[in-house]
């Protein structure tokens, strides 16, 4: 029998055992381990900030526990390892035949772009198409390899030059695509010099595009509201809800009632993917990355875990309340704490610059996350783990981290 009614735990564990949370520990990954956590998840969203560890590593860390992260990159950023970037979620590594499915938001990037004569792309075609011949001349090319008298940082985008500004409008536009990175720098191509030709081939329809877009992140999060659903691939409410009614006329939805998810007095609508399953338990503790599918939704996460999440990576040093690059502590099915962690790789520490609890966090949160940061800092070929006197948990982190070494 279908299940109609989910309790607010079955919501919480059905949801982390589609995102790769299990009843065991992780126990490391191989590549093919590696492969499976990225297609089941759909992506890994990108991030610059290296504070800690760069975002897209964290997913597999939290899930897997320790594992060789050169393994991940042959994935995502060799052109070989079947993977590639696209606008998904934010910036992202998607397999590479989720790649076809986002043709449609290419065209409408493009179209937006030239279709407004104010746009800088409408303006500088001849820059366009040089680097075009650029690309189909030398191949596969960073921004920074290529000499041209606009390769020079100027303007509010990030400092960008008009080589950079071009080759991402292109990128955004499918005309060029990834190929792979060196040392996190985009190396840019034209999609026949690193794509197969399946793929280049691929032409799906628009509403059939995202109704199987809808579907990755209806499997990825196992049960959902609409808005759920639809920012998992960043998708309008509207497309997203025409989806959802072909994916539940076909059976792979089933409409659910999830108990406190509701808007006003009335529970709000929610769909469990078919082959979702709700584990009897969940037994973990993790780290959680700012932009893990698990938390990026922010509405989800206070739905879901009554977690009120925001980075404070723009919030200005004095404003900030959990620190700069804070970390969503889970353990079991429930989100208990955060921690700010900053490698300090010149010193070979792991410092802990900030720990706080809820305020109905287990009485053994210290005690599990210890060990954990211990994992973490081995990980990241770090020796030893620090912790600053700042935030609830702290006065009882560190001693339990004391008490790991002896």
């Amino acid at each position: 029998m279908p299940l109609t009614t989910l309790s607010a735990a079955q919501a919480r564990r059905l949801a982390l055992g589609a995102q790769g949370f299990g009843s065991r520990p992780g126990e490391g990954g191989g590549i093919r381990r590696l492969r499976g956590l990225v297609r089941s998840l759909g992506l890994l969203q990108l991030d610059s900030v290296n504070v800690f560890e760069r975002s897209h590593y964290l997913p597999a860390f939290s899930r897997l526990g320790v594992y060789d992260k050169t393994q991940l990159d042959r994935l995502t950023f060799d052109p070989a390892g079947g993977h590639t970037e696209y606008w998904a979620h934010e910036a992202a590594v998607i397999p590479l035949e989720t790649w076809p499915l986002l043709r449609w938001r290419m065209e409408d990037r493009r179209a937006k772009a030239l279709g407004n004569p104010e746009h800088w792309a409408h303006s500088n075609q001849a820059m366009l198409a040089w680097l075009r011949d650029e690309l189909a001349e030398k191949g596969p090319l960073a921004a920074s390899a290529i000499e041209h008298d606009a390769n020079k940082r100027s303007g509010p985008w990030w400092g960008w030059s008009d080589v950079k500004r071009g080759l991402e409008y292109l990128f955004a536009w499918g005309d060029v695509v990834s190929a792979g990175r060196t040392r996190f720098e985009r190396r840019y191509a034209l999609p026949e010099q690193v794509m197969p030709q399946h793929i280049l081939d691929t032409t799906v329809e628009r509403s059939e595009a995202q109704r199987q877009l809808i579907e990755i992140g209806a499997r990825a999060h196992g049960v959902g509201t609409a808005t759920d659903l639809a920012d998992y691939f960043r998708m309008s409410t509207a497309e997203a809800s025409t989806a959802i009614r072909n994916l539940t006329d076909e059976g792979v939805l089933e409409p659910v009632t999830v108990e406190g998810w509701t808007r006003g007095a009335k529970p709000l609508p929610a769909w469990k993917h078919r082959d979702a399953t709700v584990p009897r338990r969940i037994q973990t503790a993790a780290l959680l990355s700012p932009f893990d599918p698990v938390v990026w939704f922010r509405p989800r996460a206070e739905r879901l875990f009554d977690f009120h999440y925001r980075i404070e990576i723009y919030t200005p040093e004095p404003k900030r309340v959990y620190g700069y690059y804070s970390l969503p502590i889970l353990l079991d099915d429930r989100l208990v704490g955060r921690v700010d962690l900053k490698s300090d790789r010149k010193a070979g520490i792991l410092r802990v610059q900030s720990a706080w609890q809820e305020t109905d966090a287990p009485a053994e949160t210290a005690a599990r996350l210890a060990p954990l940061l211990q994992q973490a800092a081995a990980w990241q070929g770090l020796g030893a783990v620090d912790v600053v006197d700042r935030g609830t948990l702290a006065p009882a982190l560190a001693p339990a981290l004391a008490a790991e070494l002896r």
